[in-house]
């Protein structure tokens, strides 16, 4: 890392921090819209610069889902637009007082909603996520400190600079937002021991990278590991519904974390629906595993291994069950599930609600796709990432999921007895 000094970088930050935590929303709002503005100034020049990475990154050998992420269109910067500008209009989370109450002494105590400081960031070739995480950020107060993937480095560099841009035209610290320049790992493990200046990590990327970050890191840190995400198709179910749901959630976009990996079957509906559901994947290139107990309602179905259960195939791959009850569906969710994202396709409403009671995971759904376990999905705006880890946050993390509380008091000259 010659030449580059982090330590001076994340300092930088945290001076930026508190500086943004001081900030009007007003401030805050207009550097959102003016980075949405230079996205569409710029489009030709990002654009550009995300071709050159992917061809280098063609020409190293990434393929698959993770050169599919890497990828910039003009849809995509569109939405990214559409993002900064739904997350300018939210309502300011800072300073807001609640659960003020009066004490027997005359002292009024509450919470106000504050930043969590300076975030590190640590993600692989999603450019799109610079913009998403650095608005987020901006809005709720917070610095961001990116480190993206060697695979980007081009495209998120420009990226940062016209965040940067966009905060000095506010008049606001443009080191609020910064980019580590280096694509060496010694930045990550830096950045993972830096604890006194970064107050959270948040991994985004595979498996790999969460575990080196879980491991090593010496601040909180919150992410997801795996989307092992299953449907249940229950008794009595609309099966023309749960078709086009399993549809949409394993053939849209397969290589993403909110994806659908297994589907579950009541023996009720097997016969029908699992013909159904077949003749449609297969048409979509989709290659079913199933258990012993489904294969006599598929035709071209591969046998599953113990290892295709809990798996996260990232692929136009599908895991198939039958399962006798409900009860069995929520023990194989239970054992195989990451905690991310889970549907019930019913039309029973006593059974909807009991699976949104007892289904650990960050969205339980009910009649509705997967892929919606989205920050935009779900009117956030956009997100940081998906945490499967509960504290502090659970789901998708957007502008109140970067906040957190701390409590104030009221007094008029009481002292302690």
């Amino acid at each position: 890392m010659e030449g580059f000094n982090l330590e001076s970088m994340l300092a930088e930050s945290r001076d930026a921090a508190r500086t943004l935590s001081a900030s009007s929303g007003a401030a805050r709002n207009a550097a959102l819209l003016e980075m949405s503005r230079l996205l569409e100034q710029e489009r030709g020049a990002i654009l550009d610069a995300n071709t050159a990475d992917l061809e280098a990154a063609a020409a190293s050998g990434l393929s698959g889902p993770r050169f599919g992420r890497l990828k910039l269109d003009d849809p995509t910067l569109d939405s990214l637009i559409a993002g900064l500008r739904q997350v300018a209009a939210m309502p300011d989370p800072l300073g807001e007082i609640s659960e003020m109450r009066v004490l027997d002494n005359g002292i009024r105590v509450g919470k106000m909603r504050i930043p969590l400081g300076v975030i590190g960031f640590i993600y692989e070739a999603r450019p799109g996520a610079t913009v998403e995480a650095a608005g987020l950020s901006l809005k709720s107060g917070n610095a961001i400190v990116l480190r993206g993937g060697k695979e980007a480095l081009g495209t998120n560099t420009l990226l940062a600079q016209l965040f940067q841009e966009a905060l000095t035209g506010a008049g606001l610290p443009p080191d609020a937002v910064q980019l580590v320049p280096v694509s060496d790992r010694r930045a990550v493990m830096e950045m993972l021991a830096a604890d006194r200046y970064l107050d959270l990590i948040i991994p985004r990327g595979g498996k790999g990278l969460i575990e080196l970050v879980a491991e090593h890191a010496r601040m909180p840190v919150l992410y997801h590991a795996e989307g092992v995400n299953h449907l249940y198709v229950d008794a009595g179910a609309d099966l023309e519904m749960a078709v086009r749901l399993v549809h949409n959630g394993k053939v849209q976009r397969p290589g993403v974390c909110n994806a659908l990996e297994a589907v579950l079957v009541h023996e009720a509906e097997a016969a029908a629906f699992l013909p159904q559901v077949e003749e449609n994947l297969t048409a979509a290139g989709v290659e079913l595993r199933a258990h012993e107990n489904a294969l006599s309602f598929l035709k071209d179905a591969k046998p599953a291994t113990d290892d295709d259960w809990g798996k996260e195939f990232l692929d136009l791959i599908l895991a198939v069950k039958v399962v006798p009850d409900m009860d069995s569906a929520l023990e194989h969710i239970g054992h195989y599930g990451s905690h991310h994202t889970e549907v019930i396709v019913t039309g029973h409403y006593a059974r909807a609600h009991r699976f949104l009671r007892e289904v650990d995971a960050s969205l339980v759904l009910v009649n509705a796709s997967p892929r919606f376990n989205d920050g935009f999905q779900l009117g956030l705006g956009a997100e940081i990432g998906i945490s499967t880890s509960k504290l502090h946050a659970y789901g998708p993390m957007g502008v109140r999921e970067l906040t957190t509380t701390k409590y104030i008091a009221l007094g008029e000259g009481q002292v302690r007895d």
